[in-house]
């Protein structure tokens, strides 16, 4: 019998058409196969891999690599195989999951451990960015960092349809969070062992750095009484809300009269970016301001209603918000969350310990020590001179 050479091309060229694939050895209990039908096929490759403690033969279907030359097929389909195996080795599962498979489990993973809130936001991101996108299908134990710059590049060039039809280029801010939601899933189907490796999207889905200029936009404590004052009567008492407390806005816009315990002087945050409640010790103007809004509402009604009596969103508050700011004559690049920005700012540089700043605004400490750590340069300088004997 003649000796089976896959990794020479003429050595599978002289094999014969048959259905059951021709096997090389790679190690012990390992090898890869070739299977050719006809004599003009260009042959697909299968890995076998003998489990130690059982001898049992699994089979793995590689591909034919036809978008390779003949010549390099078999050092791909070699690599291929040893990946495969590898993840078995490590645990991995067998069955076969796919990306969109990924961030389908991921989004129930989230729905029973924080709730339908953040769930339905991973569902909308995915249902829009991968059901419909040729990542979706592809396999994990198959995926490419060419794979995944291709969706990034079709994610940046797609762009965002208002909910009043007007259209705009997708910024890196927004590309981020959804390359966010997408990397979560895969993390996850990587510690569930779904796949063995991170290296597919590591790098391509690394966050463009600085996207986040929001948070740069300060506003002095007259500049947001003037941002209130040039608001309409509809947003204004929004708006007041995010001068006096550090919430991000759609926290805010999501409460209902029964997250205000009037009695107690207590706000309770039950969904946020971070996932987990929280109630807060509202001071007396706080509290008045949540008492005027909940007056003459039910329990469940939104704290902070527009005219219609609808809760506000992102779409509904940014054309006012922008109006306030121009009539203000305030830096263009105002937001809401400049709001929530300036708060938080106000409280670092008031001395407030880091801990209890990040516990109010529902965030890390690392989160607060990265973007407001520099705030307190001047007092710890200040500290430091008082150590000088």
């Amino acid at each position: 019998m003649a000796k089976i050479e896959l990794h020479k091309v003429a050595g599978r060229d002289r094999l014969s058409p048959r259905r059951d694939p021709y096997f090389q050895r790679l190690e012990t209990g390992k090898a890869l196969g070739f299977r050719k039908m006809t004599s003009t096929s260009p042959g697909s490759w299968i890995a076998r891999y003998r489990e130690q403690d059982t001898g049992r033969q699994i089979h793995e279907p590689l591909g034919t690599f036809e978008n390779l030359p003949p010549s390099e097929r078999f050092d791909a389909a070699r690599r291929a195989a040893l990946a495969w195996m590898t993840h078995l080795e490590r645990g991995g599962r067998l069955d076969v999951v796919t990306v969109a498979d990924a961030c389908r489990v991921y989004a129930e993973h989230i729905a029973s451990t924080k709730g339908d809130k953040q769930a339905d936001d991973l569902r909308a991101r995915y249902r829009r960015w991968i059901d419909a996108d040729p990542l979706g299908p592809v396999e994990l134990l198959k995926l490419k960092r060419e794979h995944v710059r291709a969706w990034r590049a079709r994610l940046h060039a797609a762009p965002i349809t208002s909910k009043a039809g007007d259209t705009r280029p997708r910024s890196d801010s927004a590309v981020n969070r959804d390359m966010t939601a997408v990397r979560a899933a895969l993390n996850h189907a990587l510690a569930e062992g779904a796949v063995a490796s991170s290296f597919a999207w590591d790098e391509p889905l690394k966050a463009t750095a600085g996207a986040d200029g929001r948070r740069t936009v300060y506003l002095t404590p007259q500049q947001r009484r003037d941002l209130i004052a040039n608001a309409s009567d509809e947003i204004r008492p929004l708006l007041r809300g995010l001068a006096i407390l550090p919430l991000r806005p759609g926290a805010l816009a999501s409460l209902t009269v029964a997250d205000f315990d009037r009695q107690q002087g207590t706000l309770r945050i039950r969904a946020d970016k971070a996932g987990a409640g929280r109630i807060i010790k509202l001071p007396a103007g706080a509290a008045a301001l949540l008492a005027d809004c909940s007056r003459d509402k039910l329990p469940g009604a939104p704290l902070f209603a527009r005219a219609d009596g609808e809760a506000w969103n992102k779409d509904a508050w940014k054309g006012p918000v922008k109006a306030a700011v121009i009539a203000a004559g305030l830096p263009a690049d105002a937001v809401a969350y400049s709001l929530r920005h300036s708060t938080i700012t106000d409280l670092v540089v008031s001395g407030l310990d880091m801990a209890t700043v990040a516990a109010l605004a529902g965030t890390s400490v690392p989160m607060i020590a990265k973007h407001y750590a520099h705030l307190q340069n001047d007092r710890a300088a200040d500290a430091l001179a008082g150590l000088a004997l």
